[in-house]
């Protein structure tokens, strides 16, 4: 008998998914372009990683006992870049983000999904602050792919499938899946 899909394996491996993209299209940015921001009014891929590193901690820490916006986070100054935040500091306070996020989901059950939390004083159940954060993080990875794509235009490598090349794709996953499946391990 097969095992009942899990919400909170599903929620890690989206978050795993989100920071992937995060990780390699920052991988192909250099300092200047890292910081770079298309005008005034739009953020760098420097100022949405501030920003995600900020709500991650907010959201994070104390998950099930505190409510969601602490008391100290600054949010507005997350879209203010100053001298210290180099993009080894902002990298390295992203990364702290995604651990607290795993370290969290590692520790909640089943049964935690219908809790209530708070997020800005708002009550959600913890799937739907999950849920919440899931969503954010993805927008955010989003425009950091976009950005990224931008600024590096022709030297871009691309994080997906390479236009023109789904068919070819598809092929090599059904060709995977039937060889897994052959052995008696299917997905």
């Amino acid at each position: 008998m097969s095992e009942q899909p899990n919400f909170l394996d599903e929620a890690r491996l989206r978050f795993e998914e989100s920071r992937s993209l995060i990780s390699r299209a920052v991988a192909q940015l250099d300092e200047e372009e890292f910081v770079a921001a298309p005008d005034a009014e739009s953020n760098s891929v420097a100022i949405i990683v501030k920003h995600l590193a900020g709500n991650m901690r907010s959201r994070w820490t104390g998950f099930l006992t505190s409510d969601g916006e602490k008391p100290d986070r600054c949010r507005d100054l997350e879209f203010i870049r100053t001298a210290g935040d180099t993009r080894e500091r902002l990298l390295a306070e992203l990364e702290r983000g995604w651990e607290l996020v795993f370290a969290t989901l590692e520790q909640l059950k089943a049964e935690d999904l219908a809790r209530t939390v708070l997020i800005r004083a708002e009550p959600h159940t913890v799937l739907g602050a999950i849920t919440r954060q899931l969503t954010h993080y993805a927008y955010h990875a989003g425009q950091i792919v976009f950005l990224s794509k931008q600024l590096r235009s022709k030297s871009w490598e691309t994080l997906s499938v390479a236009r023109g090349k789904s068919e070819h794709f598809t092929a090599q996953k059904v060709a995977e899946f039937t060889r897994r499946s052959e052995r008696g391990r299917p997905d």
